[in-house]
């Protein structure tokens, strides 16, 4: 039996008519930068999900650019981030010319550890930027706890969290923005690059309108220098139709993790965890082993795909040797980024298909 990592035309094939007359909508009313279509998106993503307001761009790395402009993060400043993560988490701390610090993770959900931020804040510190990642929610409690002391602006970075809630609360308006990403694989994607910015401040909502384009409250008047991040009118249309399904599809990956969860049984394989503050919408299912490379090869050999996320951690990668961190010197990080692989879990995966999985890893 074929399972996939993933396979999109499975998701895309029933939307086909209603995308493409959508699309034909928005082409023959020329509706291509940010306009109704956009609108619409935003208007239904704040209701469906719960936030006051949502600004569509038109990446998930624009709006943490953003995010960084808004918490005021600049050259001589410390922000505090994971190194498990894509690197556009930390993107927007460089282009602002701040310094990335990074931290260790938590053990188990593999966010980033409050412990270790209380421990890495310095006077330069002025900023967190925390990564639900894989769909976790971080133990945000314990994090604003240390960013109301230090008064440190917190950025959400809600990339793979799309639908997630920490104590019942969204995330993203837990700390003071929450960005998210509608690249074609996440859990909402688009058919081409989007994202978005969300706060419950209306004061950076209007920083970030603002810098969104070209810095201008209105044409020709530029009160600040901003950028081109719109939302282009053709990924507005898809997501509006897309959004629409996301509650189905979270709970179909919920389900297929209660049987990974379930029906797994290895004695060296770690599982992910489901904290009792968090609901999970399962971008990923990854484990750990710590013979990851040889699992792989077996569950490839029987036709299950999957893929390594991430190999490496940001405070290794080249782009960052100039701060000097060490083998070891973050080692839970390390070592999960050496031991971890993501399984199949996409909405449209059979029940039969998951047996697959179950019994392809329990036989490794």
């Amino acid at each position: 039996m074929k399972v996939p990592f993933l396979d999109l035309k499975l998701q895309h094939a029933p939307l086909r008519a209603e995308v493409l007359a959508a699309l034909a909508d928005t082409f023959d009313n020329t509706r291509f930068c940010l306009g109704k279509d956009v609108e619409d998106f935003e208007k239904s993503f704040s209701t469906t999900l719960g936030y006051p307001r949502t600004l569509g761009m038109n990446s998930g790395t624009s709006p943490l650019h953003v995010a960084s402009l808004c918490g005021g993060f600049g050259p001589g400043d410390e922000v505090i981030t994971t190194p498990f993560t894509f690197a556009s988490s930390c993107w927007g701390i460089s282009y602002v010319g701040a310094k990335p610090v990074f931290v260790d993770i938590d053990p188990d959900t593999w966010c980033i550890s409050p412990e270790a931020i209380a421990k890495a804040i310095t006077p330069r510190t002025k900023g967190i930027v925390v990564v639900h990642i894989f769909g976790q929610p971080a133990r945000m409690d314990e994090i604003m706890a240390v960013a109301k002391q230090h008064n440190l602006f917190v950025v959400e970075d809600c990339a793979q969290a799309v639908g997630a809630r920490y104590k019942g609360v969204p995330v993203g308006v837990i700390g003071d923005c929450g960005t998210f990403s509608f690249y074609p694989t996440k859990n909402l994607g688009a058919c081409g690059e989007g994202g978005a910015f969300v706060s419950k401040h209306p004061a950076v909502m209007d920083k970030a309108q603002l810098l969104r384009v070209h810095g201008s409250p209105k044409r020709y008047a530029h009160a600040e220098v901003g950028f081109n991040f719109r939302m282009d009118g053709f990924q507005g249309a898809v997501l509006n139709i897309k959004l629409r399904h996301l509650a189905r599809w979270t709970e179909r990956r919920r389900a297929i993790a209660a049987k990974y969860r379930a029906g797994i049984k290895h004695k060296d394989i770690q599982l992910p965890v489901v904290p009792a503050y968090g609901e999970s919408v399962w971008h990923q299912f990854t484990l750990l082993h710590p013979q990851r490379d040889a699992l792989r090869v077996h569950l490839e050999k029987n036709g299950v795909g999957t893929e390594i996320i991430y190999p490496g951690p940001m405070h290794r990668q080249e782009c960052y040797a100039s701060l000097g961190y060490a083998a070891g010197s973050l080692p839970l990080a390390e070592k999960t980024s050496a031991t971890c692989v993501s399984l199949p879990i996409f909405p449209e995966l059979t029940d039969e298909q998951v047996e697959h999985v179950i019994k392809t890893v329990n036989s490794f």
